[in-house]
């Protein structure tokens, strides 16, 4: 990075040749608001959280990604100027006034950037409310915190999402700038340690099928991936609707979908298909 450059991920800067967060020490760049269960959120086709009725989804969205996909479906994270820098104190102290919270989700963006801040809010929060700590993320984090993350996961009931956006390393490239090698690895370190007698299950897997690029061979080199570890593992494949640089495309073609889904099927038990509603189901 050059003298007055930013970062991939837009969080960090160089200042007189030193690397400088924009948020302070302590803060986070995030908003967070309140998510009536059922929510649509990505595992809850398996979740208890989807009959938790009365109860809510603390949804955390962290600015800023270690990604930069051209279908991005959540945009708003690099609006970095709109973005408030948040302190754990007065994070934590919103989750721990909120009765009836069921669970915490931190996404974004994607939390990877900011990741110190969550795992210590979430060990703060879970000192002195029995709640579930979830993750929405693209996996390509610093493996050591991901651990953590997914043991606060495991240890609270929450669950860990990950986006595994595509097997072939130069279509990842294509689709979301960078290689995405570092998900697969830290995918199977949290289902080698953690998966094992989870209930509900600690890791799902999601795949967007963007139309004409996520095709069936692509899903069945993940499939086959997660079903090499444990081939109970869920797995979700979501209709692809246009979106950020994407929006000339289409919606996924229920062809596609159903090739996809056969694919996924012939490896792994659980498989679902997301966002039926966009082909009219």
């Amino acid at each position: 990075m050059k003298e007055g450059e930013r970062s991939y991920c837009g969080l960090k800067e160089n200042v007189n040749g030193k690397l400088r967060s924009l948020a302070p020490k302590g803060h986070a760049l995030m908003y967070a608001y309140i998510d009536p269960l059922p929510t649509n959120c990505c595992a809850a086709w398996f979740c208890s959280g989807s009959s938790q009725f009365g109860k809510v989804n603390i949804a955390v969205f962290f600015y800023g990604c270690n990604f930069d996909c051209i279908f991005c479906q959540n945009t708003s994270h690099k609006d970095l100027g709109a973005a408030k820098a948040v302190s754990i104190k007065d994070f934590v102290s919103k989750v721990l006034r909120k009765e009836n919270a069921y669970c915490v989700c931190f996404f974004g963006g994607s939390p990877e950037p900011q990741l110190p801040f969550a795992i210590r809010a979430s060990e703060l929060i879970l000192e002195d409310k029995r709640v579930r700590i979830c993750w929405e993320w693209n996996g390509c984090g610093n493996r050591n915190l991901v651990k953590h993350a997914a043991e606060i996961s495991r240890r609270s009931g929450g669950i860990v999402k990950f986006d595994l956006k595509a097997f072939n390393p130069d279509l990842s490239i294509a689709l979301s700038g960078v290689p995405n090698e570092r998900a697969y690895e830290n995918f199977e370190l949290i289902a080698e340690e953690f998966f094992e007698g989870s209930n509900p299950p600690v890791l799902t897997a999601t795949t967007l099928l963007v139309p004409f690029y996520v095709d069936e061979l692509e899903v069945e080199n993940i499939a086959r991936f997660i079903a090499g570890i444990n081939p109970d593992i869920p797995y979700s494949l979501l209709v692809f609707h246009p979106d950020f640089h994407m929006r000339d495309m289409p919606i996924t073609p229920r062809e596609q979908v159903q090739r996809c889904y056969d694919a996924a099927k012939r490896h792994l038990k659980n498989v679902n298909i997301g966002n039926k509603q966009l082909l009219g189901l």
